[in-house]
């Protein structure tokens, strides 16, 4: 499966940016099978540690598997090595996870956002193992009405407050225009160096 295919049958809408006073991750709350709404209120973004949070494209099981691995192994880190998993650490164990499966792949694509003592991170991953830095970044069926708005009015240094206008604007395009993206909620995780907070929105179409 290549990555347009992926993209077209991961059927939701998540996204990432990197703001002047830290990371904002965002997604919206459907589920699909098929041609059938299963869930109007999923959650798709997940804390996996005091500053760092995912979220999550693509099969259900493989999506709640990954997410509770890379909580455990940030723990584990921590009781092991006395200290602080940075953000990148966890970006390449994620990759190399998911490399190790690329021939019987987990059918996901994933967003990771953090901030640790060496600044703001960003990173996506798709089911090949990849690790990608950005500034902004989105995944799922509904990632092309994103970008559109993404890149338009995304601007490097923005402030956190900004960025989460933004990316409810970009999240309400894709739910506009994308059969597998809507809900009744937009997840909102702002996660700066105070820590991880994470707000649900009604989403309402424009």
């Amino acid at each position: 499966m290549d990555a347009q295919e992926m993209r077209l049958k991961t059927g939701t809408t998540t996204l990432g940016i990197v703001c002047k006073d830290g990371v904002l991750l965002a997604s919206e709350s459907k589920a699909t099978m098929g041609y059938l709404v299963a869930n109007k209120d999923v959650q798709k973004v997940f804390q996996i540690d005091d500053r760092m949070g995912m979220t999550v494209a693509g099969m259900v099981s493989d999506a709640q598997y990954l997410v509770n691995l890379m909580k455990a192994e940030i723990t584990l880190y921590k009781l092991e090595a006395g200290e602080e998993m940075t953000v990148n650490a966890v970006a390449n164990l994620l990759g190399s996870i998911m490399y190790s499966r690329k021939w019987y792949p987990f059918y996901n694509q994933m967003i990771l956002g953090g901030v640790d003592k060496r600044g703001s991170h960003l990173f996506s991953f798709d089911p090949s193992g990849s690790v990608v830095g950005e500034e902004y970044v989105s995944t799922g069926s509904g990632s092309p009405f994103v970008y559109g708005v993404l890149e338009k009015d995304f601007r490097k240094g923005m402030m956190m407050d900004k960025a989460k206008e933004l990316a409810k604007s970009a999240i309400r395009a894709a739910a506009g225009r994308d059969i597998a993206s809507g809900g009744h909620k937009i997840w909102i995780a702002e996660i700066t160096k105070e820590g991880f907070r994470l707000t649900e929105e009604k989403l309402t179409l424009e």
